[in-house]
């Protein structure tokens, strides 16, 4: 749903429909934003012409940018993973653009355990994604309901590691 580490950033849950990017947190985890949440704190608004003394003022306590939310997907999600870069689409047997669903690959704590599955039954986490690759919202109704058994079973960690 929204790995570990990305539990200490604010966080909503996804929306049919919806165009997120991959985007590395403070955390220095890799998750899925809006581009508009982006924007927003890559653009922020022009400075306003202010006196001395509120200039002052904000040098000492800096006025608060909200934070980027992270974007959680429940799993069973389907989605459209866009902007496969070649390396993985070669290692997975894939196209450029997939048809994926959104899977926890662990129930470990502290573990990084977001995935998503191809057709092929491949899976890669997200960490291993590329930054700035777009993921489109499909379809949450199929979202399935966690069987932590099935989880807590012996896995590998994850199925997919870059050469």
């Amino acid at each position: 749903m929204c790995d570990y580490s990305l539990m200490a950033v604010p966080n909503r849950l996804a929306r049919e429909g919806e165009e997120l990017v991959a985007h590395r947190f403070p955390t220095g985890s890799l998750g899925l934003a809006s581009p508009a949440d982006l924007r927003r704190v890559a653009d922020p608004p022009a400075p306003v012409r202010r006196s001395f003394w509120r200039a002052a003022v904000e040098f000492f306590s800096p006025p608060k940018a909200e934070p980027v939310a992270a974007v959680c997907i429940p799993p069973g999600a389907r989605l459209q993973l866009q902007d496969i870069p070649a390396r993985l689409q070669h290692d997975l047997g894939v196209g450029p653009v997939e048809e994926v669903i959104f899977t926890q690959i662990s129930a470990a704590v502290n573990s990084y355990r977001d995935a998503v599955r191809f057709r092929n039954g491949r899976e890669v986490r997200l960490q291993e994604l590329r930054e700035g690759q777009h993921v489109r919202v499909l379809d949450l109704s199929v979202a399935e309901e966690l069987d932590l058994e099935r989880l807590r079973e012996e896995r590998p960690e994850f199925t997919y590691r870059s050469r």
